[in-house]
């Protein structure tokens, strides 16, 4: 492994400033669950990781009834470990304690997963669902990223030069909210999905959809937003037949490729069966 230089900066001003001079020879370094394994394994050529959890505004959790503010070195535990997140945002939690095991999620966390950015990652098709926005700081200022335009490739994303996650908002949209996460996973080969869908369904006076996102993983070369499938609930009963229409224009809008784990008939399959169940999960979190 090439040696490096580790820096701990303390406020995102100088962590930006570092990050900014090295260029590509160097990382943010959150849980390190990835980072660390990328390193030994060749994958990046570094002159210096910069840890960022020192910098209190990437540490720290607001919960207010506007939303939900992670800072983005913040680890999956702090998520579930707080009864009022937890019920609040159960559909992020469905992922929280699905990232690694115990131990990976006392490190890891939903910045990290989503600026490692692969198609699989169970922290962002949750994200996405949830409306959440990225909150980025580079040299030339702040700005913001919608998660969903986040991810840009494999491993590859939105971050300019110099530029790192500092915090993601997960709009609280309210009672009549309900969101949920599911994959499918080979165990007996790798703790991967095959294939994962988030959903979400946002109830109006009426009882009918007024608004729904749906999110897949593991099914194109990016978490893909099923904006089809997404905008055939507006407007409807939220029933069997309405998800059933949608989980079928889900299937359609993934690009699965064919590996180890799964054929593409499998995935497309899967889509279909994950996002019926996760459309009526979110459904029973509202009380429906």
């Amino acid at each position: 492994m090439q040696p490096f230089a580790y820096a701990a900066p303390s406020s995102v001003k100088e962590a930006v400033e570092i990050l900014t001079k090295h260029g590509d020879k160097a990382r943010p370094m959150a849980g390190g669950t990835d980072l660390l394994v990328q390193i030994r394994g060749g994958r990046f050529d570094l002159d210096v990781v910069v840890d960022v959890k020192k910098i209190p505004e990437l540490t720290e959790v607001n919960n207010t009834k506007e939303g939900l503010t992670i800072g983005g070195a913040v680890p999956c535990h702090m998520l579930y470990e707080d009864t009022q997140i937890s019920n609040t945002f159960p559909g992020l939690i469905d992922a929280a304690t699905l990232i690694g095991g115990i131990q990976i999620q006392s490190r890891s966390g939903f910045g990290g997963n989503l600026c490692n950015s692969t198609p699989s990652a169970d922290g962002i098709c949750p994200l996405i669902v949830h409306s959440a926005v990225a909150r980025v700081q580079g040299e030339s200022g702040t700005r913001e990223i919608p998660v969903e335009e986040f991810c840009t490739g494999p491993g590859a994303n939105a971050l300019g030069k110099g530029e790192m996650l500092v915090s993601i908002f997960i709009p609280n949209q309210g009672k009549n909210f309900g969101s949920a996460y599911e994959r499918f996973i080979p165990r007996n080969e790798m703790d991967i999905a095959v294939a994962a869908v988030g959903s979400s369904i946002l109830l109006g006076s009426d009882g009918k959809i007024q608004d729904a996102r749906i999110a897949l993983a593991s099914v194109g070369p990016t978490p893909v937003f099923a904006t089809k499938a997404s905008a055939s609930l507006i407007g409807k009963d939220a029933n069997e037949e309405s998800f059933a229409e949608a989980a079928k224009i889900a299937k359609s809008e993934c690009s699965p490729i064919e590996d180890m784990r799964g054929t593409v008939e499998q995935r497309q399959h899967l889509v279909e069966v994950i996002t019926k169940r996760t459309l009526s999960k979110s459904l029973e979190r509202i009380g429906g």
